[in-house]
């Protein structure tokens, strides 16, 4: 189905006939909503499942992306959006990134959140340029983050819809090295839904900047990668919310993506010799990051599954599902 808003029209996936308390599921970057497809037919009876195209993604609106308001664009439109069903009490499920957008939206609308649940989130102090749990800055214009460091061969392969694996940066190619550790039923369905992504400045990657500090590239104004730079993006004051829903974060134990040695990290990669020039810029500890938010927040538990990538609802189904029923259970 889809909404509208004052803010734009959004595609919402759902099961037919399912009433209940709902689940909103928030996909991550370069993806839609339809990388929950069986997490929402798997939910429990008593609970509704959504889950959401995010502006530019799937088939909601190629809204611009500002970047300067971090991923409030995201989680603004997601707040609209249960004004216009009439929802009033939510469950989260955020993966990736979606992970940092739920975050968001329990920041700014806590008594609208009932639980919480994050799958390999994305850090609280955003993506790249960022070192130690604290989130502190390497350089102050955020070196390192932003829409520069896209790898520019994946970015033309997603913007013409390549469905081969002919090239390591293809979408399919990506997906089979870093969104999951082994292969997956029907990754066909899942490399169209990348392909679903609007690609450009105002939506991925982004518009690009420059740093005269290395790597050389700095976050922009527009974009998704832009809005997830740490000098737009940080949660630091998570903690403080009230009142405060239980956070469940189930992680995959061998994620490369999001990880505190992150094959997407520039200084990771710096330190490895893949991009040239390091000065021994140290990695940002993205899960150590994380920890210390939650750590800080209180009332959450991690859950680590071995084995398993950046996508425990794609790899490891039946764990997953079991972990987030008694979640949704126990928050009720």
């Amino acid at each position: 189905m889809k909404i509208t808003t004052p803010r734009l029209t959004q595609h919402v996936r759902t099961v037919e006939g399912r009433t209940g308390e709902p689940v909103l599921f928030v996909h991550g970057n370069v993806s839609s909503g339809a990388f929950w497809r069986d997490s929402m037919a798997a939910l429990p009876g008593g609970f509704r499942p959504l889950a959401v195209d995010l502006r530019g993604f799937g088939e909601s609106d190629p809204e611009p992306v500002d970047a300067t308001r971090g991923v409030r664009d995201f989680s603004d439109d997601l707040a609209e959006l249960a004004e216009a069903l009439g929802l009033t009490a939510l469950h989260l499920v955020g993966w990736s990134m979606g992970g940092g957008v739920v975050l968001q939206l329990l920041l700014d609308h806590p008594a609208l959140v009932r639980s919480v649940t994050l799958v390999n989130p994305v850090s609280p102090y955003g993506w790249g340029g960022t070192h130690g749990p604290d989130g502190t800055l390497t350089h102050p214009d955020g070196a390192g983050a932003g829409a520069g460091a896209a790898n520019p061969d994946f970015v033309t392969r997603l913007k013409a819809g390549d469905l081969s694996d002919e090239s390591p940066a293809s979408p399919r190619s990506v997906f089979r090295a870093t969104y999951v550790k082994h292969p997956v039923p029907d990754e066909d369905f899942y490399v169209r839904a990348m392909l679903t992504t609007r690609v450009g400045e105002a939506n991925y990657p982004g518009d690009p900047a420059t740093s005269a500090a290395w790597p050389h590239v700095a976050p922009g104004k527009h974009g998704v990668l832009n809005a997830l730079a740490p000098t737009h993006f940080r949660l630091d004051g998570l903690p403080q919310v009230e009142p405060r829903p239980p956070i469940l974060w189930i992680r995959g134990a061998d994620d490369l993506i999001v990880s505190d040695t992150s094959l997407y990290d520039l200084a990771h990669l710096g330190a490895l010799g893949v991009v040239p020039g390091s000065p021994g810029t140290p990695a940002q500890p993205m899960v150590a990051q994380t920890r210390a938010v939650l750590e800080r927040y209180g009332r959450y538990r991690e859950v680590v599954l071995d084995d398993c990538g950046h996508s425990p609802h794609l790899e490891r189904p039946a764990d997953f599902d079991r972990l987030l029923a008694a979640h949704l259970e126990e928050a009720r």
